[in-house]
């Protein structure tokens, strides 16, 4: 019961900035169902991997500024029982719900995109798990229908955030973690 109106205070808290701050600046674009996976998988093992389709993410157009926010209980995984110790163990949802990542995509210009890819860094930090891990990578921007589409990934360690991985399952867990984003921003 707590988790639920925890989560249901996050998301209105959420909403409100996300209303706010549409009302104060005109040229921000917004995805409220924005798609992140992570795959943390070794051969031979069974698939460790999570994808949370409900990721909030804004950037706004004049600036380059983007940001993120995941609630860490809207990961799902094919194995409930992988879910429940990746919240109750490693990640600790309940202390730690969040993961948000602010940053700034490098030289970004909205007149420069079209419908064809054009790659452009983004420089930014994640937080997650209580600690905050800087992270720059490559995405790919288009603009399909009035959107901005962004596609991309990076690689970051359990310890990048002080998750302690217990030894009898630290060898089915990969060392790097893979994450993907797909973002559809829309004005």
């Amino acid at each position: 019961m707590k988790n639920n109106r925890t989560i249901q205070f996050a998301l209105m808290l959420l909403l409100t900035c996300a209303f706010t701050s549409q009302l104060y600046a005109q040229n921000k674009y917004v995805d409220r169902a924005g798609y992140l996976k992570f795959e943390a998988s070794e051969e031979l093992f069974e698939p460790v991997e999570a994808t949370n389709e409900s990721v909030t993410a804004v950037l706004n157009a004049d600036t380059g500024e983007f940001a993120s926010l995941a609630l860490v209980v809207g990961f799902r995984f094919a194995n409930s029982l992988m879910e429940e110790h990746f919240n109750e163990n490693y990640i600790e949802s309940e202390t730690y719900p969040k993961a948000v990542f602010k940053g700034t995509l490098i030289d970004f210009d909205l007149s420069r995109l079209t419908d064809d890819p054009t790659e452009m860094m983004i420089d930014g930090k994640l937080a997650l798990h209580g600690k905050e891990k800087e992270v720059k990578t490559t995405v790919s921007l288009q603009k399909v229908n009035g959107a901005i589409v962004m596609k991309g990934g990076f690689t970051v360690t359990p310890s990048d955030f002080a998750i302690e991985i217990p030894s009898i399952v630290r060898n089915k867990i990969a060392r790097e973690v893979l994450v993907s984003l797909n973002f559809n921003l829309k004005p």
